[in-house]
């Protein structure tokens, strides 16, 4: 495996401080890229910036144009461009469609789908010239049903369809910036052992597939590797599926 995979790309990462973000955040900074941490967890999120070489850390609440504004600001002055963005921040409801409040469907949609929005969108803006990837964290709730989780499966497959989307308009515009998207299963994080927990046990087959097919955050750390890398020069517009096969049936 080539040493220095993203030697020297700026990479930003929103909902750096925990789970996926914070575990891609080390593969990363272990393949020598600088980092610009995003998060509403300040002090886990400073904590881990002090711990990972050259990484800064900036309060960024995701639904907010504002704070993407000052965030891709800070990545400007302190790289002068941006090679990568992560757009991992996320939350999850455990609600049907008849149980989820529109309170909960407004504020799932604005911290899972308008915040990949707002990211694509100044995401493109800072890499059309000198190029870049974008990668979206979507989840299998986009591709399957998933009654227990009406409004966040909605969030995710509008991750998923807007991906392909600037996927194609930066293709259209011969901007070299690709975007995909990424659809993890049941993985052992804080978000995703709550889920577990808090399910009745016949939920759990539906949820994740059984404790037995979790995986583990560096399961998808190693693609976002990959997708921040020049080795995926050629990958742009696709999902790709995180799961040991829990959608292949």
């Amino acid at each position: 495996m080539p040493v220095g995979r993203v030697q020297d790309k700026v990479c930003v990462i929103t909902g750096a401080a925990h789970g996926l973000g914070k575990k891609s955040a080390e593969f990363l900074a272990a393949e020598g890229a600088h980092l610009v941490l995003a998060d509403i967890a300040d002090a886990e999120g400073e904590a881990l910036a002090e711990q990972l070489p050259g990484a800064i850390y900036q309060h960024c609440d995701v639904s907010s144009e504002a704070d993407w504004q000052a965030l891709f600001a800070a990545a400007q002055e302190k790289h002068g461009r941006v090679d990568v963005l992560v757009n991992n921040a996320g939350i999850a409801i455990l609600a049907t469609i008849e149980n989820t409040t529109l309170e909960q469907w407004e504020k799932i949609n604005r911290v899972n789908s308008t915040s990949v929005f707002l990211g694509c969108k100044y995401g493109v803006a800072a890499m059309k010239e000198s190029g870049g990837s974008i990668i979206n964290m979507s989840s299998i709730a986009a591709l399957v049903g998933v009654p227990l989780y009406a409004a966040y499966s909605a969030t995710k497959g509008a991750v998923r369809s807007l991906t392909k989307s600037v996927a194609l308009h930066c293709q259209q515009k011969e901007y070299p910036v690709r975007c995909n998207s990424i659809h993890p299963g049941g993985i052992n994080t804080d978000m995703g052992t709550k889920a577990l927990v808090d399910a009745d046990a016949e939920d759990l087959q539906l949820i994740a597939g059984g404790v037995s097919s979790m995986g583990e955050p560096e399961d998808v750390a190693y693609l976002v590797l990959y997708l921040a890398s020049d080795e995926s020069r050629h990958v742009n517009g696709t999902e790709m599926v995180v799961d040991n096969a829990m959608t292949a049936a």
